[in-house]
């Protein structure tokens, strides 16, 4: 009987492995379900938005969701297969900045580019590819990898890594993984599609305007102004500034910029032997660098007072006829710019400066006309009023015997003399139209420079040089003689007296203008002989102004001149 009473008990638990097996599996499939659901709705997520940088970064928030990756990114490749964009998600701002450099494609993420297969590795550091991580990059371990098809065309790489609560990321994330790239192909060829349209309209748009600007006959100075801003707006930089040659072709000022910084780069004066600018300015080809600030062709002063990373400097004007340098860089860290930006700010900045040849073509031959026009009217006061004028008064002279009355006589002689007179001035006139203008002189910024130049050989190195504000139209000239003799007496006192191997030189002209020298070297220690700075304070003090000489946190001398300025129309006429 006991053994007839727990036989019915058999069935009753096989009939619940069953259920419990039934429960499993049905809670796979509500998974899978709710996977599925969320792959579709990542898929309709990524397709509605025309954003290029919006829709990578969708991208790869979304296979971060689907997979439950702590940690995404997506790798664009560019030219001679290296990663030329990449976007992470998962990490602070903080832990981005720590990172010294991000991945370049070599090692594992290199393996995908060279064979864009699918790879799933549960150990990123025993993996016989890896080649590390860069410093203060976080650590890792499981690795997914799928790559992004663009048609035929590899477009770049999803990397997940760090699968939530620790384990390996299986065939299942792989799958979907792989589905989610496939759509993504289409939504970034669409992007790309719509960005590039933009970018062209933007681009058409901006040469149009730039253009039309040039040819109807405003100031240049506007007009390259105006070529700094759609720079900007065309490549997506975060600076853009534009270098002009001096007339002696021996510097680059820079005089335009535009975006984050810009206050900071007007006014730099670079060496053209020895900078970057000065070399796109003598090849006429453009130039990508990879770190601004620390890469050993950029200038120093520009290296010292721009924090930039990746950046290009292109042409302003084809090889030749290179009429100033434009530089376009995006923050440290940063991608550098697209291909396509790059490009089209190559081909904008060539077509502007043969806008700009045109404009100075049609300002020559307006000038010749009016000389011409000059001539014209002098020769026809000469051959006409003259000739006309001379017979009157050679007629009048003639009656003067024939003139019984001498108060009659003496009139006649006067309207003579007269006559010589206005003859006499009728030639000046025509001297003066027939003259071509004299040279005109230097201006401030230019004698500046010839100063800074001619200092050079006393010093040992060129100075560093920053000028900024109404240098040119600002400042009346017995003040700039005193500013040129400030100058002068303060490079001499860097040179004899404090045995520096580094000058700072900003000139600015606001309210005030503004000298100040900086040197690195031990300052002046000999106080009993201050003649040259005695005379410095007089002739700063005649003017209303002020000297002072400061020493430096880090060792060095800092020299300040200043004087009060008077604008007639304000400081911003």
């Amino acid at each position: 009987m006991a053994g007839n009473e727990r036989s019915p008990a058999l069935p009753s638990l096989r009939l619940d492995e069953l259920l419990a097996e039934l429960q499993v599996r049905l809670q796979a499939v509500l998974d899978t379900r709710d996977r599925v659901n969320a792959l579709f709705e990542a898929v309709i997520a990524v397709g509605t938005n025309l954003d290029i940088e919006a829709v990578l970064r969708g991208i790869v928030e979304a296979a971060v969701s689907l997979v439950d990756a702590r940690y995404g990114a997506m790798g664009v490749i560019g030219e001679e297969g290296k990663l030329a964009e990449f976007i992470p998600v998962g990490l602070s701002e903080d832990e981005i900045a720590r990172i010294h450099h991000w991945p370049e494609g070599r090692g594992l993420l290199g393996a995908l580019i060279t064979d864009p297969r699918p790879l799933r590795i549960a150990d990123l550091g025993k993996h016989e590819l890896s080649s590390g991580f860069p410093a203060g990059h976080p650590p890792m371990t499981s690795f997914l990898g799928v790559p992004i098809r663009i048609r035929d065309e590899v477009y770049g790489n999803l990397y997940l890594t760090e699968k939530q609560g620790g384990g390996q990321f299986d065939e299942e994330d792989e799958a979907v993984l792989v589905a989610l790239a496939a759509a993504a192909g289409v939504a970034i060829e669409n992007a790309r599609l719509y960005d590039e349209a933009r970018r062209q309209q933007r681009w058409l748009a901006a040469s149009a305007e730039v253009t039309s600007t040039l040819l109807s006959g405003p100031d240049v100075r506007d007009a390259l102004a105006l070529i700094t801003e759609r720079s900007l707006t065309i490549s997506g930089a975060d600076l853009v500034m534009l270098a002009l040659p001096t007339a002696d072709g021996r510097q680059l000022h820079v005089e335009h910029a535009a975006g984050d910084g810009a206050d900071g780069a007007v006014g730099l004066v670079l060496p053209a032997g020895g900078s970057a600018s000065g070399r796109v300015l003598a090849s006429g080809d453009r130039l990508t660098v990879e770190d601004f600030s620390h890469d050993s062709r950029v200038a120093t002063v520009a290296r010292d007072h721009l924090n930039l990373g990746p950046a290009i400097l292109v042409p302003l004007g084809t090889a030749g006829n290179v009429r100033g340098v434009l530089t376009a860089g995006r923050r440290p860290g940063a991608m550098p710019l697209a291909p396509a930006a790059a490009d089209m700010l190559t081909t904008f900045a060539i077509q502007a400066g043969i806008a700009l040849e045109l404009a100075e073509h049609r300002s020559q031959a307006e000038r010749v006309a009016v000389f011409e026009d000059r001539d014209r009217i002098a020769r026809d006061l000469h051959d006409l009023v003259i000739q006309r004028l001379y017979a009157t008064g050679m007629s009048l002279q003639g009656t003067v015997p024939m003139i019984a009355s001498a108060e009659v006589s003496d009139r006649v002689n006067a309207a003579v003399d007269a006559l010589d007179e206005t003859i006499r001035e009728i030639r000046s006139s025509i001297f003066a139209l027939q003259s071509r203008a004299e040279a005109r002189p230097l201006s401030l910024r230019a004698r500046i420079l010839v100063v800074a130049d001619e200092m050079t050989g006393i010093l040992g190195f060129p100075p560093s040089l920053r000028l900024d504000g109404q240098l040119d139209n600002g400042v009346p000239d017995d003040v700039s003689e005193q500013l040129l003799t400030a100058l002068r007496e303060a490079l001499s006192n860097a040179a004899r007296h404090a045995g520096a191997s580094a000058v700072d030189v900003r000139v600015t002209a606001a309210r005030e203008l503004s000298l100040m020298v900086a040197d690195n070297g031990s300052g002046i220690k000999d106080t009993s002989r201050r003649s040259g700075l005695a005379n410095l304070e007089q002739r700063a003090s005649k003017l209303g102004g002020t000297l002072r000489l400061d020493s430096r946190p880090g060792g060095g001398t800092e020299l300040t001149w200043q004087v009060p300025l008077t604008f007639e129309n304000g400081p911003d006429a």
